[in-house]
């Protein structure tokens, strides 16, 4: 069913909203947890007992892990590279030769054929030592070629490039241009067929393209011909093509500089009449985007399990500081307001591992489908990780805000505090902003109300469709709704989970319900219109988060705890932790507001832009001009 033409748009708006539209995956072929919880069905089934990886693959992952450690710390300074800027030569090599860059690629194509859990754990181990060599490695294989070569190449595709790949043949994903960030009907980047049909003629310039400077194959998103639809008018395509950097009219017009991640190598690339072969169409026409979004599906994985690497090393500072920093005649951890910071890294940390393996887990399984998962692990880890460093940077002190490179120059310990900040900002920004995150998952969260409703709030429905929509609803809504109200989640149940285990259990059962109750208010209240609501929206997205990721760490302890597997102190942990994402869904969930009615937000941006507070930029230097006349 299309939602596309659900309200007025411009023919501008409605061709984005199309294009977003059809890239999306039309179809649930597995459950989803987190689906299920939009619903108010929470399924803990299809996450407990926790998927813990098996001892044998558990031991091939430690041992690469290991070894990659070693390696990198003989290798490799990275504060070098901070003024450098270069990942050695030497040390690319060095990788490539571990496996590194083919670490799932099927052993059949030279690669080592790891689990999306072992992936993780080795990027999760290399971002705890170098961010930008964390980043080389995952650009490469969780959004660059390998991922979507495995998942839509054709046999011959496979056989072409994937060996070269395992090898060490750097790749990079090129889909943002100057005008294109979110929407991707903006792009202009193009494709045509040549006249004789043999090949594909690319031009275009790529913005953003982590690894492109380097990379000898690339994936390239491009416009190709529209496709004309039953009622005249144009669809536009945009499919992804394989092209190789030494091909004719390819450059590289510019490496681009950061706050963070100084060594990776992240460009402005260009293609001018780029010949490529007709075959090195991956997967088929306009089918590009779609690809991009279940490349994501699971490349999203890698950010929560590196992001909870550097909240590990932030943990280990911290508890390092407070142990040994004495101030006011003993520790500073002994202080209430530094011990409150150090149990935001332990607990924090306990959470991003809890979602990160979780997550891997479900992926290596394949039992589930983890769109909504994936993106909402990316989006709470990114968030949790920034205020874990934060935090750390705060008991740190100055010492926190000096660079590493300063205090080893004046003889202290040199802990890359102000480093990892600087590197860890763009997380909430790749891969889907956390804004395009929420509305990714609440777009996702609402698919089976569209599906079955979604015809009643569109103008253009027939009558025949709208009457096929009533007769649909009304059967579904007339069990499912009541089932909200009447959802049972006091003890007994659960009494099976244990004690403080149990009762957070019911409360997620119970607020499960609750958001789907307000959800569905705020669908019929609001109509099509409650996707202009983006706050109301991403309230309703980190509600459902944060039921989420409790929901995965009470599955995780609790199957520890049934293994006899915990650690000291652990169920402290754990139950602290849970309580605290308790008092962060009450907090969300209080202020989604569902009413109709133009947004205050939106009233006094409109009043900003149109110059009514111009006031507020009095006595300052004149930065846009500045900055404008010195391009």
């Amino acid at each position: 069913m299309s939602v596309v033409d659900a309200v007025k748009r411009s023919e501008d708006e409605r061709q984005a909203m199309q294009v977003a539209e059809d890239a999306r995956e039309d179809s649930w072929k597995h459950k989803s947890f987190c689906e299920e919880l939009f619903s108010g069905k929470f399924n803990f089934g299809l996450i407990y007992p926790f998927p813990e990886q098996s001892q044998d693959d558990k031991k091939i992952g430690s041992e690469h892990v290991a070894k990659v450690l070693k390696f990198l710390e003989d290798n490799l300074d990275p504060l070098t590279l901070e003024q450098t800027r270069e990942i050695p030569p030497t040390v690319i090599k060095g990788l490539a030769e571990m496996g590194m860059f083919g670490i799932k690629i099927p052993k059949e194509y030279g690669g080592l054929g790891l689990s999306q859990t072992n992936y993780n754990r080795i990027i999760h181990a290399v971002g705890s030592y170098c961010a930008s060599t964390a980043v080389l490695l995952s650009a490469h294989q969780s959004i660059g070629v390998p991922q979507p070569l495995k998942i839509f190449g054709t046999p011959e595709q496979k056989k072409r490039f994937l060996p070269r790949l395992a090898k060490g043949a750097i790749s990079a994903f090129a889909l943002t241009e100057l005008e294109v960030g979110s929407d991707p009907a903006q792009m202009k980047t193009t494709a045509t067929l040549s006249e004789d049909g043999k090949h594909w003629i690319i031009n275009g310039t790529k913005l953003w393209c982590t690894n492109g400077p380097v990379a000898e194959i690339i994936i390239v998103m491009a416009v190709t011909p529209p496709k004309k639809l039953p009622d005249g008018r144009e669809k536009k395509q945009i499919s992804a093509f394989i092209v190789e950097s030494n091909s004719p009219g390819f450059s590289v017009l510019y490496r681009c500089d950061f706050m963070g991640l100084k060594g990776i190598q992240n460009g402005l690339l260009k293609f001018d009449n780029v010949k490529i072969p007709r075959e090195n169409l991956l997967w088929d026409e306009g089918k590009g985007l779609k690809l991009a979004l279940v490349t994501l599906n699971t490349g999203r994985l890698t950010l929560p399990a590196a992001v909870a690497g550097g909240s590990r090393v932030c943990f280990e500072i911290s508890r390092t500081w407070c142990k040994e920093r004495s101030q006011w005649g003993g520790p500073i951890g002994d202080h209430e307001s530094s011990a409150a910071r150090l149990l935001v890294a332990a607990g924090g940390t306990y959470a991003l591992d809890a979602v990160a393996k979780l997550t891997s887990g479900l992926a290596d399984r394949g039992q589930t489908d983890i769109r909504i998962e994936a993106s909402v692990a990316k989006l709470f880890s990114t968030g949790l990780s920034w205020k874990i460093i934060d935090n750390t940077l705060q008991l740190r002190g100055g010492r926190g805000y000096e660079t590493a490179l300063s205090l080893k120059g004046r003889g202290e310990d040199y802990y890359p505090i102000e480093k990892l900040m600087r590197d860890s900002r763009i997380n909430s920004i790749i891969e889907g902003t956390s804004n395009i995150q929420r509305l990714f998952v609440s777009r996702e969260a609402l698919d089976r109300h569209l599906r079955l409703a979604g015809a009643l709030f569109n103008p253009k429905a027939s009558i025949g469709e709208k009457l096929t929509a009533v007769v649909k609803a009304s059967g579904y809504y007339a069990f499912w709704y009541p089932r909200l109200w009447l959802n049972f989640a006091f003890w007994p149940r659960y009494a099976w989970a244990g004690g403080w285990e149990g009762c957070y259990l019911r409360y997620v059962h119970k607020m499960s319900a609750r958001l789907a109750r307000k959800m569905f208010h705020a669908m019929v209240l609001n109509g099509p219109k409650l996707e202009k609501k983006q706050l109301t929206l991403g309230r309703i997205v980190d509600t459902g988060s944060n039921l989420f990721v409790m929901a995965a760490v009470l599955s995780r302890y609790m199957t520890r705890k049934k293994n006899g597997l915990l650690n000291p102190s652990e169920d402290i942990v754990a139950r602290r932790v849970c309580a605290s994402l308790k008092a962060a869904t009450c907090s969300s969930y209080n202020k989604i507001r569902i009413m109709p009615g133009k947004s205050p937000v939106l009233s006094l941006s409109k009043k900003i832009m149109a110059g009514e507070l111009d006031w507020l930029s009095e006595d300052i230097a004149d930065v846009i001009r500045l900055s404008r006349a010195k391009k």
